[in-house]
């Protein structure tokens, strides 16, 4: 199995640790012909607005939209509104998933924090604990996308729609691998 991770902004190399932990072969993404012979790619947190003008400057939008119609993608926090047909502002988005998402819903960085979410589809191991920095809520769901979790007060911070997997908050800063071992799932 081989795992892309977009590299041009943000904490792809925490991701990449984590894949490696697996066992998987992980690889950075950051030129169309990166994306050959994937079986799955994982787009970091960072900025996505940033995230947007430099896919775009690397010709990496329709190929990634391509990939995305045919294989496993996961949009971790600036990810996922990447990710997402609607981000409630003009910036590039993948619009691969059907959900709307709104940048910094929790608050500035200093708002960042941590919660423990109920997310069956992880199986067994109790609580997900889920680290949350400047995240975006998933504002809305539309079919075929699914909601996977949401925090106390009833806010959306994971979705699946096929194999595209959306979380507002960062698995890849624990050291809990369940969500990554269940993204590796979709790409089968």
């Amino acid at each position: 199995m081989k795992i892309g991770v977009l590299a041009l902004q943000g904490d792809f190399a925490e991701h990449i640790t984590m894949l490696k932990r697996l066992g998987v072969e992980a690889v950075e993404v950051r030129l169309p012909v990166h994306l050959d012979g994937l079986d799955g790619l994982i787009i970091p947190g960072g900025e996505s607005t940033t995230i947007g003008k430099l896919s775009v400057d690397f010709g990496l939008i329709e190929p990634l939209r391509d990939f995305g119609r045919q294989q496993a993608v996961w949009g971790t926090c600036a990810g996922a509104i990447f990710l997402s047909k609607d981000a409630r502002r003009s910036q590039p988005l993948l619009g691969l998933m059907d959900i709307t998402v709104e940048r910094n819903a929790f608050g500035r960085q200093v708002d960042s924090f941590e919660a423990d979410l109920d997310i069956p589809e992880l199986g067994e191991g109790g609580a997900y604990h889920a680290v949350f920095i400047r995240a975006p809520i998933i504002e809305s769901v539309s079919n075929p996308a699914r909601i996977l979790s949401a925090v106390s007060d009833g806010r959306i911070v994971a979705a699946q729609q096929g194999k595209l997997l959306a979380t507002s908050f960062h698995p890849e800063l624990t050291d809990d691998d369940r969500f990554h071992r269940y993204f590796l799932t979709l790409t089968k």
